[in-house]
């Protein structure tokens, strides 16, 4: 495995990006999205961090950047403006080096949700998955046929009916995890299993 750690040009400066590489087996492109920068949020939360390892473990490049003003990130949080920015140029960087045929899956927890869900509009990808999406903080618009929201039930930061309701309507497929709050405590092999159906279906 090669792990390397970039500062990834974009229009703010640099993006500090972890990316773990499987090597000559890949199967295509990871993008990890964490949760608020002004809220704890990092490359190193736990659930970003279990999501990666589970990305890389199937075969794929898993990529995980710190958005503005995070870490060695330049630049100040934006709302979801410029973090949607520099991703975008943090998948550009990224897909210049490997196939540009290899297939791209978009995953982002909480606030970093609200931000793959913009870029997934701005380029195809293959999966997109949310994992306690915001949806009851952000303006969510639409999304490709092939996300898959994974909730806690027990959810304490976003209701679990906000998210359930908007799956529905979007027709989004929705996987609950039972007595899981919205940092998944005691519940991320549990969250791993989902994302893992997520990911191969």
């Amino acid at each position: 495995m090669k792990r390397s750690k970039l500062r990834i040009k974009s229009a703010i400066g640099h993006i500090e990006t972890l990316v773990n590489d499987p090597g000559d087996n890949r199967r295509g492109l990871a993008f990890i999205a964490h949760p608020h920068p002004l809220h704890g949020g990092t490359m190193d939360n736990k659930v970003v961090q279990s999501i990666a390892q589970l990305c890389h473990d199937q075969g794929y490049v898993a990529v995980r950047p710190n958005f503005r003003g995070v870490g060695s990130s330049d630049g100040e949080y934006t709302g979801g403006n410029g973090e949607t920015e520099d991703m975008l140029a943090v998948i550009a960087f990224v897909r210049s080096h490997y196939d540009t045929a290899l297939p791209i899956i978009l995953a982002g927890f909480s606030f970093g949700g609200y931000v793959q869900h913009r870029v997934a509009q701005q380029i195809p990808v293959s999966k997109l998955i949310l994992i306690g999406p915001a949806v009851n903080l952000y303006d969510f618009g639409a999304v490709p046929a092939n996300t898959t929201i994974i909730h806690g039930v027990d959810d304490e930061v976003v209701p679990f009916s906000d998210a359930q309701d908007w799956a529905q309507l979007h027709d989004i497929v929705f996987k609950p995890i039972a007595d899981a709050g919205h940092f998944f405590h005691g519940k991320l092999a549990e969250l791993k299993a989902v994302a893992l159906t997520a990911c191969l279906s």
